[in-house]
């Protein structure tokens, strides 16, 4: 089990030499990934992890992974994306062009499901998706559009609950296992690192998706974000956030209108 002292020696090897900065990042759990990766890879000591991590690149690359959740889904949380269809999308029409960005947006799945949302909407053609990790590798993932085929029911079910009219097996080609999204739909997306640690906003937004990311910040990076979110948002925008995330006790809250039952709030201020 690694300690106090041992895990803040690992966080200011992992700032100093790489430049990745995770000591606002809750540390109960990255105790728990850090404990979970020494079980699994049978390290004999502290010494001997932190040896790994500091010299070889390969193995860092798989603790960065480790520390850096991925898991997503196609329409996760279906009613989300029902009130997305409804009550966001439908303010936006008359915009003469769209910018939505997914920040924390792991393999790709969330960005492909707002892609289909706008296509049904008919604003895909005046959109622009900006997709950011922290974390290259998954950026490469999301950025193929190529997913495996097994969890396609499940994708089809949630797209159906969301509201979805069509046959959702028209917006991929299956082949060996795999499944690729239209062109149409990827075309529309940039997909860039960006470290909400320490890196600024870059454009301003329509509506900024950021989902089950803030739960793993303490207290002083969840504000330090959300500030970021809010400088990036312009008037009468949108904010969406996890489940288990709030803009309760932000500084930014007073700015913010939340949406009836869902994890979105509109900026009025």
């Amino acid at each position: 089990m690694i300690e106090e002292r041992e895990l803040d020696l690992l966080l200011n090897d992992l700032l100093e030499i790489y430049g990745y900065d995770f000591t606002h990042y809750a540390r109960a759990s990255l105790k728990r990934r850090i404990n979970r990766l020494w079980s699994l890879d049978k390290f004999p000591s502290f010494a001997e992890l932190r040896y790994r991590v500091k010299s070889e690149p390969t193995y860092l690359k798989r603790f960065v992974e480790e520390l850096t959740v991925n898991v997503t889904e196609m329409f996760r949380d279906p009613q989300f994306y029902k009130t997305l269809r409804t009550d966001v999308l439908s303010t936006l029409t008359a915009k003469p062009f769209i910018r939505i960005w997914h920040a924390g947006c792991s393999t790709g799945e969330e960005v492909f499901s707002m892609a289909i949302l706008l296509k049904e909407a008919n604003l895909l053609h005046k959109s622009l998706l900006y997709a950011t990790d922290l974390n290259p590798e998954v950026l490469e993932v999301a950025r193929k559009g190529i997913f495996a085929l097994t969890p396609m029911k499940q994708y089809s079910e949630n797209y159906i609950l969301s509201g979805g009219l069509r046959d959702f097996s028209g917006y991929y080609t299956a082949q060996y296992g795999y499944v690729k999204f239209n062109e149409e739909l990827a075309e529309k997306m940039v997909f860039s690192t960006h470290n909400l640690v320490s890196d600024r906003s870059f454009n301003e937004f329509d509506l900024i998706l950021c989902r089950n990311v803030l739960i793993y910040f303490d207290k002083a990076l969840q504000e330090r974000v959300l500030t970021l979110f809010d400088e990036s948002l312009g008037p009468l925008s949108y904010l969406a956030l996890g489940a288990k995330e709030t803009l309760k006790f932000s500084t930014i809250q007073p700015k913010f209108k939340q949406l009836e039952g869902e994890k979105i709030w509109r900026k009025i201020a």
